[in-house]
């Protein structure tokens, strides 16, 4: 069953437009902003309906595809629907860009070339992997950079609001407009957590790397269970990766456990044999983990050097023979 949108109480509204660059305080960060979203994918529809649920005015947003128009009717029905520049000029607070990464770039040049946007308003992007670098041509025409990045994985339905509660928005932001940032966040039911510019790109590799890459951990260990004669795997893994993750949460390397973290050589040797038999596609990425979860249970304390020499060397082995 889909979430309700459930609104926040807000400040009364003042007129839009109202603020400008020495309007960060307290005044900034009370009313109610007429916002514009440009990107209606499963993020961009996403924020746009929260935003709108603690109390702001989502003034128009730029969504062309199906998929973009299906989203718009479930989470911001009364909201028009408009081409990004038109977006971006009704947006006399903030205008919040959510596109993919690669876009993200071309999609601000060109609102800085056709005039769309101005002096004092707020210019956000939704992007993990960039900073305020990529907004300089609205920072150029005055506007005021902000990177918000949430980091939730995202479906682009109304279920999406419940998860919003308590998450992490990673932010980089000119000091003046840290507060205006934070009260964004907050509004949203987030936490901020500030990055700085050089750091944006570890940032996102590092969220990447943990929740897009669990995805693919998860799916091949389900069909290799399938590969096993296992008829649901997924019945099989749930409770198993459920206390594994809050594990490896709670406890960081302490959580290891399993043949690699005790040096059991022959079990992984017979793991790769037979994975090379079924599933040769997985082998690479089983040895590149295995390695990595030796290195780490050796400097934990977890495995001693001694114990895993013989560990070490089917790795090396069966690395040198993938690769031949």
């Amino acid at each position: 069953m889909s979430a309700p949108l459930r609104p926040r109480p807000a400040a009364p509204r003042g007129p839009a437009g109202s603020w400008d660059r020495a309007d960060t305080g307290a005044r900034a960060t009370s009313r109610p902003l007429t916002i514009g979203v440009v990107g209606a994918g499963r993020v961009g529809a996403v924020l746009g309906a929260a935003l709108a649920a603690a109390g702001h005015r989502v003034a128009a947003v730029a969504g062309d595809s199906g998929a973009s128009r299906a989203r718009l009717a479930l989470l911001l029905p009364e909201v028009p629907r408009r081409s990004a520049a038109s977006v971006a000029r009704a947006a006399a607070d903030l205008l919040l860009i959510a596109v993919p990464d690669d876009a993200l770039a071309g999609v601000i040049a060109d609102l800085a070339q056709r005039g769309a946007l101005h002096p004092g308003q707020v210019v956000a992007h939704t992007s993990g992997a960039h900073g305020l670098s990529v907004l300089a041509p609205a920072a150029a025409l005055g506007a005021r950079p902000l990177a918000l990045h949430p980091a939730m994985t995202f479906t682009g339905t109304p279920d999406d609001l419940a998860r919003l509660d308590g998450i992490s928005y990673g932010i980089t932001a000119p000091a003046d407009l840290r507060p205006l940032a934070a009260r964004l966040v907050t509004d949203l039911g987030g936490v901020p957590e500030w990055v700085a510019e050089a750091d944006r790109p570890l940032y996102h590799a590092a969220l990447a790397h943990g929740a897009n890459h669990l995805v693919t951990l998860v799916n091949e260990a389900t069909d290799r269970l399938r590969d096993a004669g296992v008829a649901r795997p997924e019945k099989v893994l749930a409770p198993l990766l459920r206390a594994a993750l809050e594990n490896a949460l709670r406890l960081g390397d302490d959580a290891l456990t399993g043949p690699v973290s005790r040096g059991d050589a022959g079990t992984v040797e017979r793991h790769l044999a037979r994975l090379a038999a079924t599933a040769p596609e997985s082998v690479p990425a089983y040895l590149a983990l295995a390695r990595r979860t030796a290195d780490r249970a050796i400097a934990a304390g977890r495995l001693r050097p001694v114990d895993a020499q013989s560990l070490l060397g089917v790795l090396a082995r069966t690395d040198r023979e993938v690769a031949a």
